[in-house]
């Protein structure tokens, strides 16, 4: 089964509510917003968190404990099956980037072990999984002095 082919199950869509298009229908008058007050209003409803001015609980508690999101290193990914699409077999970030399988922004590259390899490729990534580089070698390529990491040729 594919996207393309998924049976349509049925109650699984609904038709869309007709708010105000008369008694009749069920959805008229007030259109399903009761009588009056700032939910009823165009554009009306409250944050969420409000506590009706008073001063809301988190904003009371104190804001304690160490968060690792800003320090966080993260890569793009690419396994080695992929690197059948290169042109040429030299493994860096511009062969990559140019054969679509890296985006052109500050992520560093990391190289996984998940497909096979059929080619000698030269590797000249930030970083390479130990099931990669056996691969790699195995097919009779090498693994060159990797990259700088992004945050590191910033500060150079």
């Amino acid at each position: 089964m594919n996207l393309e082919n998924i049976p349509t199950i049925k109650g699984a869509t609904h038709p869309t509510k007709r708010l105000g298009r008369g008694e009749g229908s069920g959805h008229g008058k007030t259109s399903g917003k009761g009588h009056k007050g700032q939910k009823a209003r165009s554009g009306g409803g409250i944050r969420v968190g409000f506590e009706g001015g008073q001063m809301p609980l988190y904003r009371k508690l104190p804001r304690r404990g160490f968060n690792n999101k800003n320090f966080k290193v993260s890569y793009q990914l690419v396994n080695v099956g992929q690197l059948e699409k290169l042109e040429g077999n030299v493994v860096d970030r511009e062969s990559l980037i140019k054969a679509g399988l890296v985006r052109d922004n500050k992520q560093d590259i990391k190289l996984l072990g998940d497909g096979e390899v059929s080619k000698a490729f030269t590797v000249k990534v930030c970083k390479v999984s130990e099931t990669a580089k056996s691969k790699i070698e195995a097919a009779g390529g090498q693994i060159e002095a990797s990259e700088a990491p992004a945050e590191e040729k910033e500060e150079a």
